[in-house]
């Protein structure tokens, strides 16, 4: 290992600088609002605010599997968060989100309205709402839901682990870099020992873990996040990669991918989604061009 210049760090840390890097004007100490500003509602009961991050795209993802199940009591509408402009920093998105995080969704079909932040919580939410995407057996339940609280810790070290290190610091740092990749590379083995002998991630059955676990997971090893699927040598995943491309062709995946979608092809890209027919090639290439 390269030497590294030696951090000796301050008896008090203070912010007094940016960190550099990708993100970095997101990033501060505290929190709470910065800004007032409210959110705007649509027309249905379940009102969600986001942008097409992995965490995002899981309930997205979510949402139009229980449209296609049939459940029109799904109908959303899913208002873009600009992160990089500081959207989740507004007082409307801090009152449902107090950690200023994407997702939020607000469910307008309760008295008060009910809040939900934290990406898997909305998926048990919902999950739980419509009866859907979580095994009523009590055993397989639980085995979804541990491998759905396996992504919410792990993914923390994928993300802003591996992710940032690898594509996003300013500088790159053999150490953190080392110490990251070998976690991501452990967690994909316990994602490909897993899928050795189950055609889901909970069992043979296609669950809210999968919705949580696919869109990280199986960016990484399709090569759609941080560009990382040779260095991390992915194709030797072999389970995990059939899963991900299996998980990929579902026709409501597609559409929870393109939806707070603002980068990359036009065609793959809905700004937001407030009906159906957004979808529809005509409103979605001018939903994409605005």
């Amino acid at each position: 290992m390269s030497q590294e210049t030696e951090y000796t760090p301050p008896a008090v840390w203070k912010w007094e600088a940016e960190s550099g890097g990708a993100w970095a004007s997101i990033n501060r100490p505290i929190a709470g609002p910065t800004q007032d500003k409210e959110l705007p509602v649509g027309k249905h009961p379940l009102q969600l605010y986001s942008l097409a991050t992995p965490n995002g795209v899981k309930v997205t993802i979510m949402l139009e599997e229980l449209l296609a199940k049939g459940i029109a009591a799904a109908e959303y509408d899913a208002h873009l968060i600009k992160i990089g402009d500081g959207d989740q920093f507004g007082s409307g998105f801090v009152d449902i989100n107090p950690n200023s995080k994407i997702p939020a969704l607000l469910d307008h079909s309760t008295t008060p309205p009910t809040r939900v932040f934290e990406s898997g919580a909305i998926l048990l939410y919902l999950a739980e709402k419509y009866s859907a995407f979580l095994p009523s057996d009590p055993a397989k339940r639980t085995e979804c839901l541990s491998w759905l609280f396996w992504q919410m810790g792990s993914a923390p070290y994928l993300g802003g682990g591996f992710g940032h290190f690898y594509a996003y610091a300013p500088i790159k740092i053999e150490y953190c870099i080392d110490r990251f990749t070998m976690e991501t590379k452990r967690q994909l083995d316990v994602l490909n020992r897993q899928l050795a002998n189950n055609a889901y991630i909970a069992g043979d059955e296609y669950t809210i873990a999968d919705m949580a676990i696919w869109p990280w997971y199986g960016a990484v090893v399709r090569n759609t996040v941080y560009s990382a699927a040779e260095f991390l040598e992915a194709d030797s995943y072999t389970h995990v990669v059939e899963w991900a491309e299996r998980i990929s062709q579902r026709d409501a995946v597609k559409r929870g991918q393109m939806v707070n979608r603002t980068w990359g092809e036009p065609e793959s890209q809905l700004h937001e989604r407030h009906d159906a027919s957004d979808f529809d090639t005509k409103t979605q290439d001018k939903v994409s061009q605005s």
